[in-house]
């Protein structure tokens, strides 16, 4: 029997050993006046807490009180998404001459990995140092061969981990075991730089390191085709506000930019808000990033009983393109068996005082 076949069978048994004794707890993290709260329900980012240039301390992503709202939500704050992040039309692809269908959860397209993605699991916590010079916590995921329609096993994980001076860094992982199958994993973060209760982040200047964005239809599915960003509302190659030009859009910011940089962490955004001082500067391996602006059209009540109304927040979700699977002149999310699969995000939090 193949190393790799028992690597299937061992990895199977112990999901079946350990799926109805992993418990949802919070997890901390920290290091100083720095500090990151995760949930194992969906390997979730449920507070980052930073001083401002005042040195007040405030809570910079949107969320609930309670891990029960995070059951019930649908608005992926501050989740893990996979096995493949972002939109995968008409949830179906082909791949080594079989059609795979998945299960639809956005009218007929797959968002986020299905109804039930990595998002909507329990994680197990297999490592965890709460504070210390590098406090760190790493989350794994078994996800079964025909998990809401994908081909093939895969062992995911995720390490979280706080670095000096104000770093979160963020590492993906995955294996195929038996099977290729695509794997594109990303986090789901509502950023709020200036605190979670502050109010829309239309103010907040913002400057995106991609020259092209990846145009799609009216479902938010990619056409295929790539275009320049100049010259029209998507151009944030310099620092402007979000809400510059967002009423030259139907409802706000939700589309894949193409990054630049060639280097294996390369820029992807800067984040600057001018009433706290907060910056936040963002690096990643991954080709693409989905900027999107909270463009809901009702009022979510989050932490503290907060009203996060649209605009709220805005993300920044770095990921292989959305539906790559369909379109051959994107970068690949295909892993094989016997490849590794990983995406590394860092976020790095500073002060800008003048």
């Amino acid at each position: 029997m193949s190393s790799k076949i028992n690597l299937f069978i061992c990895m199977f048994i112990l999901h079946l050993l350990s799926a109805h004794s992993v418990k949802i707890g919070i997890y901390e993290l920290k290091k100083g006046d720095f500090s990151v709260k995760i949930t194992n329900y969906g390997a979730t980012i449920i507070s980052v807490l930073l001083p401002d240039k005042n040195g007040k301390i405030d809570d910079v992503v949107l969320g609930y009180d309670t891990i029960e709202e995070y059951l019930n939500g649908t608005s992926y704050f501050g989740a893990l998404v996979g096995r493949v992040a972002n939109r995968i039309g008409g949830a179906q692809f082909t791949l080594n001459g079989t059609l795979y269908k998945l299960v639809p959860n956005e009218g007929k397209n797959m968002l986020h990995g299905g109804p039930k993605g990595f998002s909507k699991v329990v994680w197990k916590v297999s490592k965890y140092v709460k504070d210390g010079p590098c406090p760190y916590i790493t989350l794994t995921y078994f996800s079964p061969d025909g998990d809401q329609g994908f081909p093939g096993a895969v062992l995911a994980s995720v390490t979280y981990a706080l670095k000096d001076p104000y770093k979160l860094s963020v590492v993906f992982k995955g294996k195929a075991l038996n099977k290729a199958t695509p794997i594109n994993l990303s986090h789901h973060p509502y950023w709020n730089i200036g605190g979670h209760n502050s109010g829309d982040i239309l103010s907040n200047v913002i400057q995106i390191f991609g020259s092209h964005i990846t145009l799609v239809d009216k479902e938010l599915i990619p056409t295929g085709k790539i275009a320049p960003v100049k010259n029209t509302p998507y151009d944030f190659l310099k620092p402007r506000k979000v809400g510059s030009r967002i009423d030259k859009l139907q409802n706000g910011y939700d589309i894949n930019y193409v990054l630049d940089g060639t280097e294996k962490m390369k820029p992807v955004g800067i984040v600057y808000d001018k009433k706290s001082g907060r910056v936040m500067d963002v690096k990643a391996s991954a080709p693409g990033v989905q900027f999107y602006t909270s463009n809901w059209d009702k009022t979510i009540k989050g932490k503290g009983g907060f009203v996060y109304q649209s605009h709220a927040a805005l993300a920044l979700e770095t990921l292989v393109f959305p539906d790559a699977v369909n379109h051959p002149n994107f970068p690949s999310t295909i892993v094989k068996p016997g490849e590794r699969y990983v995406h590394k995000v860092l976020y790095t939090f500073s002060i800008k005082k003048y």
